[in-house]
């Protein structure tokens, strides 16, 4: 296992080290406005994701009525 691990590693080091030898000039611009976008995408999904998982998280920070019952009877 741990030799498999270990050709895995070698294997995806040279093959970065091989990708830096033959890299060609890239024509591109990046403006600042790409990284807002890639913030903003990154915003919609953590949103989106919270959105849809909404009922687990609202109980984890709410306690049931059966938890504040309890603990009233406990009190008395």
């Amino acid at each position: 296992m741990i030799l498999r691990l270990k050709y895995c590693a070698v294997t995806a080091a040279l093959f970065i080290a091989l990708t830096f030898c033959f890299e060609r000039p890239a024509y591109a611009y990046v403006d600042p406005g790409s990284s807002l976008l890639i913030f903003q995408s990154l915003s919609a999904i953590v949103t989106g994701t919270m959105f849809y998982f909404r009922r687990r998280l609202k109980s984890l920070f709410t306690r049931s009525s059966a938890e504040t019952t309890d603990a009233s009877e406990k009190s008395h």
